[in-house]
């Protein structure tokens, strides 16, 4: 009970602060919209075409654009600042929406999902670096936990939203409530004095390259097995759904998987300072995989969610150590882009991943897809078991400034 009091006043005198409410308010909308737009693509090509082979390409290539443009609108945004590329991607991305909106062929939306990929908005990354400037270092943890869960819980909502929207009478009103959401909430943050004055890091002098580093071509190539599973995966469930006619249980699978990530995630924290980084990495590593096996013998009902949600609690956790581990063993003066570059090609994987669970599910089987997700975190798992020695750095007990950090780069995962 105790602990409970102790937490909610560590976030009542968070939110005392004055710019902490408007910050997570204003971005909360373009958050949301990117919780959306990857189940409103599936719904808007498969409707459009009957083909969930081109629903799943067109997700494929929107992240496949996203995450190959990630690391250079990271770099455009730490040289300029935040308010000008918001300001500028952010109405551009909204418009591109609406035209997805309006598409009526495979060949238009898999284009127009390509493109809408290339000028997805950094929010997230944006969001991260400003808690700093408004709190202070005292009450650091409790802002990026704040902001964490804000942005895990839109992952949750967005799913059963755009669900609703895309099998309802009007499914127009799906991407249309998308874009609105991030032209609002992209804006919002734009505007906020916060972002608007943000002024970028200076880089450090003769920094290490990021693809020389063996540790960080370890965690890249173990990335490449993981994406590519995650991307099958988030094909396979709503491929399964839609072929049983079930579409509308798939924002409920997806949001019991998401409500376990955020509950594994605050389950990590507990344990990050007992272990050190790569044990407890590895330990939840392998714990994760052994739940994974069950998925290809679901169906999409409460067998799924329920599997769906033991994954998410174990992989929720896995993140926390993973940033550990990340925060450990990157090179000085790559706070940022360690991890952007990493997203560049996991997401790119992730990104064939979802265009081959497409041909998979419909040629063969959605279950063969979701099978294809254990075997692919196996890989990962033995990867990281061979060149464990590349990552012996996060052997030691995080000090606090470590683990502080790995705190706020997680919430600089997604665009």
């Amino acid at each position: 009970m105790n602990r409970l009091s102790t937490a909610m006043n560590r976030y009542r005198e968070l939110i005392a602060f004055p710019q902490v409410i408007r910050l997570g308010i204003s971005a909360f909308p373009a958050r949301l919209a990117y919780g959306m737009i990857g189940l409103g693509i599936f719904f808007k090509a498969e409707q459009e075409t009957g083909s969930i082979a081109i629903a799943g390409f067109a997700i494929g290539l929107n992240s496949l654009a996203g995450s190959i443009t990630a690391g250079l609108r990271g770099s455009v945004m730490d040289k300029f600042g935040q308010k000008w590329p918001i300001r500028i991607l952010v109405p551009m991305y909204s418009a591109l929406i609406l035209l997805l909106n309006t598409m009526e062929t495979s060949r238009s939306i898999l284009i127009t999902a390509f493109i809408l990929g290339v000028t997805a908005p950094p929010i997230n990354l944006s969001v991260r670096p400003l808690w700093k400037d408004i709190v202070p270092a005292s009450s650091l943890r409790t802002a990026y936990a704040f902001d964490s869960s804000m942005m895990s819980s839109t992952n949750v909502i967005g799913p059963v939203i755009i669900t609703a929207l895309s099998l309802s009478d009007r499914p127009g009103f799906g991407l249309g409530t998308t874009a609105a959401l991030m032209f609002i909430g992209g804006i919002a943050l734009s505007l906020t004095p916060v972002s608007r004055d943000w002024i970028p890091e200076k880089k450090v002098k003769n920094q290490q390259k990021l693809w020389r580093d063996r540790a960080i071509q370890l965690l890249m190539f173990e990335g490449c097995f993981l994406g590519f599973g995650a991307g099958v995966f988030n094909v396979a469930v709503p491929a399964f759904a839609t072929q049983e006619g079930v579409a509308h249980r798939v924002a409920w699978i997806f949001a019991a998987f998401g409500a376990a990530t955020v509950v594994g995630g605050l389950l990590g924290g507990l344990v990050s300072k007992k272990l050190a980084p790569l044990s407890a990495f590895r330990l939840v590593y392998f714990l994760w995989f052994v739940t994974t096996i069950p998925i290809a013998f679901t169906y999409p009902d409460w067998t799924m969610a329920l599997v769906g949600s033991c994954i998410g609690l174990l992989g929720g956790a896995q993140k926390v150590f993973y940033f550990e581990v990340l925060e450990a063993v990157r090179p000085k003066g790559s706070q940022t882009s360690s991890l952007g570059w990493i997203w560049t090609v996991e997401g790119s994987f992730m990104a064939m991943g979802a265009a081959v669970g497409g041909v998979v599910s419909e040629t063969f089987s959605p279950q063969i897809g979701l099978a294809i997700l254990p075997i692919m975190i196996f890989i990962g798992l033995i990867i990281l078991n061979i060149g464990k020695d590349r990552l012996r750095a996060a052997n030691d007990v995080p000090t606090e400034e470590e683990d502080l950090q790995a705190i706020k780069d997680i919430t600089s995962q997604d665009k």
